[in-house]
């Protein structure tokens, strides 16, 4: 007989699978991990010249993520307005590209087998409100230790990512000063700090499914199944 069995703390539990996985996607296609200095650009006459007034002139700061980035276009020079332009940078991933530096190919591998790990978690928190065990094992205990394996690559990916901020392509956007760990002009951008929320949160993620395994088994829930309810939720 199937038992649909729903306490505080499995929902917590497969509430927060939920959002980690969310966090740590959202993070990684961010191309908001490094803000470069700011840049001033000049808008265009109709005569395609630039203005000299510097009211008719634009300043951002281009930002760049693992794998893509994000810089500004001049949308209409009848408008005078501007808009971001967001795509990838990368053209192959095993080519001698210096845009596309090693560190972050291999963060980008991290954080993609992490992100595997997490969605399977993911499916088995959801599982497990009707499943309690696969192939002998609690489904539980085995999601902990998958989201502990994840957060362990993402700490990974997290350590060797500023190793490429010695590259071209970073010192282009930071000055010339940006080295390995070194962040030159640069400053560390949302996603960044995302994704190491995110990792925390996959830590306790994992030791919140030791809780949610006991509550499964607690007397409340073991009385109520052996009156013959089928939905049990205990508070």
């Amino acid at each position: 007989m199937c038992y649909v069995i729903i306490t505080c703390r499995t929902l917590g539990w497969t509430l927060l699978s939920i959002t980690i996985t969310l966090l740590i996607v959202a993070a990684v296609v961010s191309p908001n991990w490094l803000i470069g200095m700011p840049i001033q650009i000049k808008l265009l006459s109709l005569a395609n010249e630039t203005v000299g007034d510097e009211s008719m002139s634009d300043t951002f700061r281009p930002t760049v993520g693992i794998f893509n980035r994000c810089r500004k276009l001049q949308l209409n020079i009848l408008s005078q307005k501007t808009r971001d332009n967001c795509a990838t940078y990368v053209t192959s991933y095993d080519g001698p590209n210096d845009d596309f530096p090693h560190a972050w190919k291999a963060s980008l591998v991290l954080f993609a087998l992490a992100g595997l790990l997490l969605l399977v978690t993911m499916l088995f928190s959801v599982i497990s409100l009707c499943v309690r065990s696969l192939c002998g094992k609690s489904i539980f205990t085995m999601s902990g230790l998958i989201q502990s394996i994840a957060g362990l690559l993402c700490v990974i990916g997290l350590v060797v990512y500023p190793v490429g901020w010695g590259t071209k392509r970073v010192r282009d956007l930071c000055g010339e000063y940006a080295d390995p760990f070194i962040i030159g002009r640069c400053s560390l951008g949302w996603s960044f700090y995302l994704c190491i929320a995110g990792t925390v949160l996959i830590f306790v993620c994992s030791i919140l499914s030791i809780q949610a395994e006991h509550s499964t088994s607690s007397r409340k829930v073991e009385e109520e199944v052996l009156e013959g309810k089928n939905l049990i939720c205990v508070l």
